[in-house]
C-alpha cells in the first residue's frame, strides 16, 4: 500500500516523496533513491568514518547530499563534530524535511552546528577554500553504475575526486556511498590518495540479499595521528 506525500518537478525531473507500508520513500524521475526502511549504510557512512578518526574536537564535515537525513543525524551524533555542511542539489527536498514529513530531520537541520546550501555539491566544493573540511561524505547518486541524474558520472572520476582531497584538511577523509561495488571508483580513489579501502555491507529488500558498499580513502597524514586499521 503505498500514499503520495509530497511531489516537486524541476529543472531535473520529478521528485517524489510517499509512504509505502510503515516506510517512507524517495524516488527520482522514477527511480527508486532511499528510503526509511534500510537506513543502516547511510548511518555508516558518517559513523564509520567519524569513528574512525582519533581526533579531538573541532571536527568540520561536509556532507553532500541530504536524501533522507540520515547521515546528517548520525554526524551530529558525535559532539567533535562542530560544523556540518550539508550541500542538497534539490531545494524541494530541502522544504520537505523543514516541513516535517521527514521525520525527525527539522530539528537536525535546526542545530546549530548545521549549514545547508542549496547547489550541486561539485560547483560549492569549488566555491569552498582548500582543506575546509576535515571529513567529505557524499551519497548524491546511487553510485557510478546506476545514476539517478547522468552528470553525476563525473562525481566519481580522478579530476573530482583530487578536487575533494584538496578540500579536505591535512588528514581528511572522504568516504563514498554506492548502491554497487566499482572496480573503477576504488581505482580512481587509490589513483588519488595513494589508498582507498570498500567495505560491502548486507542488506536484505524484501526476499532479495544484497550489498550496499561504502568507499573510503585518507590521507596518510590521517594514519600518523592514530587511524585505526580496522572498519
Amino acid at each position: 500500500m503505498s500514499e503520495l506525500l509530497a511531489r516537486a518537478v524541476g529543472e531535473r525531473g520529478e521528485l517524489v516523496l510517499m509512504r509505502r507500508d510503515d516506510a517512507l520513500e524517495l524516488r527520482v524521475n522514477g527511480v527508486f533513491v532511499m528510503d526509511t526502511a534500510h537506513t543502516e549504510t547511510e548511518r555508516l557512512l558518517a559513523a564509520t568514518t567519524l569513528g574512525r578518526l582519533d581526533r579531538g574536537d573541532g571536527l568540520r564535515v561536509l556532507i553532500g547530499g541530504l536524501g533522507l537525513g540520515f547521515t546528517l543525524r548520525e554526524v551530529l551524533i558525535d559532539a567533535r563534530v562542530t560544523e556540518a555542511h550539508v550541500v542538497e542539489i534539490e531545494p524541494d527536498l530541502l522544504d520537505w524535511h523543514r516541513a516535517g514529513l521527514v521525520p525527525d530531520t527539522a530539528a537536525a537541520l535546526a542545530d546549530e552546528r548545521v549549514r545547508v546550501t542549496v547547489g550541486d555539491v561539485a560547483e560549492v566544493l569549488d566555491a569552498e577554500p582548500d582543506g575546509c573540511c576535515d571529513v567529505l561524505l557524499l551519497d548524491v547518486d546511487n553510485g557510478p553504475d546506476f545514476l539517478v541524474y547522468q552528470e553525476n558520472s563525473a562525481l566519481y572520476d580522478s579530476p573530482f575526486l583530487r578536487r575533494c582531497r584538496d578540500k579536505l584538511a591535512a588528514g581528511g577523509t572522504l568516504a563514498v556511498w554506492s548502491a554497487d561495488t566499482s572496480p573503477d571508483l576504488l581505482a580512481a580513489m587509490r589513483e588519488v590518495f595513494g589508498e582507498a579501502e570498500e567495505r560491502a555491507i548486507p542488506v536484505t529488500l524484501g526476499q532479495r540479499e544484497t550489498t550496499y558498499h561504502l568507499f573510503v580513502a585518507h590521507q596518510v597524514q590521517l594514519q600518523q595521528a592514530g587511524f585505526q586499521d580496522s572498519l
